[in-house]
């Protein structure tokens, strides 16, 4: 039965992105060859009649997307954080794709949450409203709890919306084999990996449980920013297909006439929008990645509220590390550190030559540093800084492309905000005290203090593991997967020596 659907299905999409116009926009982004341009055509032309037309509002690749239903509307929005597949201009077009299906009836969404939460909705709620926000995977009301009067926000799964992510995600993954097929040269794209990315996250959005869980982590973990207000997970009464969170009153961040008359202070707002994100990003390495302005808005003393969990981004100490020095370097303009830090990141092949790598960066930083203040920037920069690395042989990384990805709808927020923002200068604090903390002498000893913890793991055993190896060699004691035994005795004499130093009083943890 999947063959025939698949097939069907990826007619039915050939002839909407011709109906709307997507056609050459999507093949021209892809610079597919003439093998796969001609399968296309025959695929879309004979049969654009069965197309949908879409939104006539809406630009061609959105306008397609958005007629061909959820999965596909989805699947547009990731693909916008993923410029590096799907090239500038049309990820641009995708970043104005918004959800524009329309609600379904609150008594299928009161019948989903009695199933989920095991009691009727009057039971659990004194007021229950008709939809008040509708996406491609959920739709929110705005509730009261019976018990306690608190006002709640109550995200419901669209129904049957598991079943129609599973076929269409059947049919990417065909067109994914397709492609490859009839175009060898695409691979170097990993159609069959964007697809899988895709996957991953729909899966976590399919069940609430895992977005409330990635917002309760950005809470705890953000609970000390005086500016960000994430709203308290309702864990009681979530589940699978249900998600409750406390109601956050505010005004839309993209209002800039409301904000205004209630007395907001733009400036400082656009600060603080592109300050938050850097924090997270760079201290947490746990970030919101989709703060576009419809998951946005300011609470009446001024804080931003962030919405919506679906789409995070994590990155590890040592790429926060790495992401901070090449900021910093290119703060300082010093194009060399930042060609190092590459290299010793290996993020560029060592065969390269960093002097090459590093005059290559100040053709890149230089004319951006030459611009206005208020014109510069950073998300710029790092689309640049990519493309600069990947003529070096640098591998996609999906994290950083995300990391940059995201940057840039922070700034269009915080320009949105104040036009006349000074991006670096916003930046600069974030970067250096993060420098300051966590890259030199003090990050060093934090190091080591992690190092000594790991390894003082080993101090009950270091008597049998020093006995085993030295008094009776053979045969060769089983060591830890991967470990040949001169490592665990290497291991262990360390092990020994730093926790004897730490008994020794040099308590440096």
């Amino acid at each position: 039965m999947r063959g025939p659907h698949n097939i069907w299905r990826l007619i039915v999409t050939g002839a909407t992105l011709e109906r709307t116009g997507a056609m050459k926009v999507v093949l021209d982004a892809m610079e597919a060859p003439a093998p796969l341009r001609i399968f296309a055509r025959i695929l879309g032309w004979p049969f654009a009649w069965l197309g949908e037309k879409g939104d006539p509002a809406l630009p061609p690749a959105p306008r397609a997307l958005t007629a061909l239903g959820p999965a596909y509307i989805k699947f547009g929005q990731i693909l916008s954080t993923r410029p590096d597949l799907v090239g500038a201009e049309l990820a641009g077009q995708l970043m104005v794709l918004q959800d524009r299906l329309a609600p379904f009836d609150i008594e299928t969404a009161k019948a989903t949450v009695e199933e989920e939460l095991g009691s009727p909705v009057e039971t659990l709620f004194s007021e229950f409203s008709a939809p008040i926000a509708a996406a491609s995977i959920a739709q929110v009301h705005r509730a009261r709890l019976a018990e306690s009067g608190d006002e709640v926000a109550v995200k419901v799964l669209r129904p049957k919306i598991e079943r129609a992510f599973r076929r269409d995600l059947d049919a990417f993954y065909f067109a994914a084999s397709v492609i490859e097929f009839l175009s060898p040269a695409s691979r170097r794209l990993h159609p069959h990996d964007v697809v899988e990315h895709f996957e991953g996250i729909v899966r976590g959005e399919l069940d609430l449980r895992l977005e409330a869980s990635a917002a309760s982590e950005f809470a705890a973990n953000t609970a000390a920013d005086a500016g960000l207000i994430v709203p308290e997970v309702r864990w009681h009464m979530s589940g699978r297909r249900v998600m409750t969170l406390d109601w956050a009153e505010g005004i839309p961040i993209s209002d800039l006439d409301a904000l205004d008359a209630a007395g907001h202070d733009r400036v400082k707002l656009a600060e603080e929008v592109l300050q938050l994100f850097l924090s997270h990003a760079l201290r947490d390495g746990y970030f919101h990645a989709d703060m576009h302005q419809g998951n946005l808005k300011v609470a009446p003393d001024g804080r931003i509220i962030a919405l919506d969990f679906g789409i995070m981004g994590r990155i590890d100490d040592y790429t926060r590390r790495t992401y901070a020095e090449i900021l910093f370097g290119f703060m300082r303009r010093d194009y060399r550190r930042i060609a190092e830090v590459h290299f010793e990141a290996g993020y560029v092949p060592a065969d390269r030559d960093v002097d090459d790598f590093a005059r290559a960066l100040r053709a890149v930083g230089e004319p951006i540093f030459g611009m206005d203040a208020t014109h510069i920037s950073m998300g710029r920069l790092l689309t640049y800084l990519f493309e600069v690395t990947e003529r070096f042989g640098m591998e996609t990384r999906t994290e950083l492309i995300l990391l940059q990805r995201t940057m840039v709808v922070v700034e269009g927020v915080a320009r949105s905000l104040d036009p006349h923002i000074n991006i670096w200068q916003a930046a600069r604090p974030v970067v250096e005290g993060y420098i300051r903390k966590n890259v030199g002498p003090l990050a060093v000893m934090a190091d080591v203090a992690r190092t000594v913890r790991v390894l003082s793991r080993f101090g009950p055993r270091l008597p049998q593991l020093v006995e085993e190896r030295l008094l009776r060699p053979p045969p060769p004691p089983p060591a830890p997967a991967g470990w040949s035994g001169w490592s665990v005795l290497a291991v262990s004499l360390i092990s020994g020596l730093l926790v004897a130093v730490v008994l020794l009083g040099l308590d440096f943890l």
